[in-house]
């Protein structure tokens, strides 16, 4: 775990060390100042007692340095870390982000949208305890406990040997064994949290199917038995650290008891004055501070371990795809050709696609039919580049497409699907995803021609109306037509069309198939699909069967 972290921690180090160097300041300063207060107190007591003379000036201008050096300390170890903290935060979601980037969607596919959501946020959060809640509280310790040992075997060198098994028992023994409490406990809580985020997006991205159908009350229950597994985790993990923590009161107050019964007779035998009797039962008190947080510290490692397991596991996934080392710039559009290209998902799976043989001449419309799972989704997956062929190749003016930069590749693309991916956000966000760039004109002639525009204009809001999470506030059809509105945008030289009304009603269709027809103009066109739309005459008509391609006679076929 650290040997991957240590390059994101390394630019931060100084932060790090920073906040760890007040927090042990601060340490020292609140156990000097109780010390000393004893000390003090006594002192003037005595010295009122026998009307001797003393100078308080100097011990109380201590106590108040002390009182100030532990205020300021405290606000500047917080300031420090947790800025050092937000800072690491940030650099680590930006740095899983550029690893999940290349694996999507391909690699991803196993990962449920909440699962990842919750190891972009939470797994990534709980990252933050790896310095500030287990490595700095237990080198602050151990430098505290090393300062206060020596401390206090200067007066006693018994007291300092109870002083020191008192600190490992509260600060080691019982830590290790919380730790030993939390190994399968803190791994449990990590899945189960993603567990329940993933059936809450479940329940909120399907509600309208669920009510539907009549499924909310059990997809509710689902979430409940998911909810109390979490909760009966969670008390697993408390209940030991709550125990710790009653234990290393007692543990506190035993040293207290230790530290009287070893000074009293330094003080009768006259090795050591009455003030110094307080200072050093108020000391025996106060170290303890050091070792309070570490039973939590230890309790978080299993948790964190997993989290961060969970990760790397993540981001040192291999790409679907291999960039090339000096990419080739794209060339003018030409043909399309599929050689001998085959795909493979497992190696103990039927091919996905097997030698399968293709040209999509420039300008053509090309519709290849099949049923679900005959590998119609897997076509358009190779020539978006989320895959490679695990056999043969593609090729684009006759230059191999893993020649090219996917990203570069992508840009002569546009999809629309029968999964339309919008964002939450606004109409014009989800519109700008197509072309960044693009002013409100260029927006409504788009929305013309995909026959949503007067949809938009009836808006309260326009192109600035929330549309929800996924879209859920637009019809399967007005999503659809955003899609296509979206791709008139692009203006890409190739159009993919895969399945892009399956689920509409035949109303609903019509309209869709109205708004496509203007996209097919002057591009190369693939249409996939499991039955044939009345999107015009296509160039050749093509079956897919189990992975395997061949020719359909279709009375509109050109040679």
């Amino acid at each position: 775990m650290i040997r991957h972290l240590w390059p994101l921690y390394r630019p931060h180090l100084g932060w790090l060390l920073g906040g760890a160097a007040l927090g042990l300041l601060t340490l020292l300063a609140n156990v000097g100042l109780l010390a000393l207060s004893g000390w003090f107190l006594t002192a003037m007591a005595a010295a009122g007692l026998g009307g001797a003379a003393i100078n308080y000036f100097t011990p109380a201008a201590i106590i108040r340095g002390l009182a100030m050096l532990r205020t300021a300390g405290r606000y500047g170890e917080r300031v420090i870390t947790h800025e050092a903290t937000f800072r690491l935060i940030a650099q680590l979601r930006v740095w899983l982000y550029e690893r999940l980037e290349p694996l999507a969607p391909a690699a991803l596919e196993d990962q449920h949208s909440g699962e990842l959501l919750n190891r972009l946020q939470k797994d990534i959060d709980r990252l933050d305890a790896i310095w500030l809640r287990i490595l700095m509280p237990m080198l602050i310790a151990t430098v505290a406990v090393t300062l206060f040992t020596l401390f206090a075997a200067r007066t006693s060198g018994l007291l300092a040997l109870v002083l020191l098994a008192l600190l490992l028992t509260g600060g080691l023994l019982l830590p290790l064994w919380v730790a030993r409490r939390s190994r399968l406990a803190g791994p449990a809580l990590v899945a189960r949290t993603g567990q329940l985020r993933a059936r809450v997006i479940d329940g909120i991205e399907g509600l309208g199917e669920l009510l539907v159908f009549g499924a909310d009350a059990r997809q509710a229950e689902t979430i409940a038995h998911v909810d109390q597994a979490l909760r009966e985790t969670q008390s697993r993990l408390e209940g030991p650290r709550l125990l710790v923590d009653a234990v290393q009161g007692m543990l506190a107050q035993a040293a207290v008891l230790a530290a009287l019964l070893i000074a009293i007779p330094l003080l009768r035998a006259g090795e050591i004055a009455p003030p110094e009797l307080a200072m050093l039962v108020l000391f025996a008190l106060a170290v303890f501070e050091a070792v309070t947080p570490l039973p939590a510290a230890f309790g978080q490692i299993a948790e964190t371990a997993e989290a961060a397991r969970r990760l790397f596991a993540l981001a040192e996934r291999e790409p679907p795809i291999h960039e090339p080392a000096q990419p080739r710039p794209l060339p003018p559009p030409g043909a399309i050709r599929f050689e001998g290209v085959s795909l493979h998902y497992a190696p103990e799976l039927p091919p996905a696609l097997h030698e399968i043989d293709l040209t999509l001449p420039v300008g053509s419309l090309t519709l290849v039919r099949g049923e679900s799972g005959a590998g119609k989704s897997s076509l358009i997956h190779l020539l978006l580049r989320f895959r490679e062929p695990s056999a043969g190749r593609i090729t684009h003016a006759g230059i191999d497409l893993r020649e090219h930069a996917a990203e570069d590749w992508r840009t002569r693309i546009a999809l629309v699907s029968q999964h339309t991916e919008l964002i939450a956000g606004t109409l014009r966000e989800n519109l700008l995803l197509g072309r960044p760039d693009a002013d409100t004109r260029q927006l409504d002639a788009a929305c013309e021609q995909a026959r949503i525009l007067d949809f938009v204009r009836s808006l309260p809001d326009g192109y600035d109306t929330w549309i929800g999470e996924t879209g859920m506030r637009l019809s399967g059809g007005q999503a659809r037509r955003i899609a296509i509105a979206r791709a008139l945008l692009r203006d890409a030289p190739i159009l993919l069309l895969d399945e892009p009304t399956e689920g509409l009603d035949l109303a609903t269709e019509r309209e869709v198939i109205a708004a496509l027809r203007p996209l097919l103009e002057g591009r190369t066109v693939l249409l996939v699909s499991h039955r044939a739309l009345d999107l015009g005459t296509p160039d050749q008509v093509l079956t897919l069967t189990a992975g395997r391609l061949r020719q359909t006679p279709h009375p509109g076929n050109t040679p």
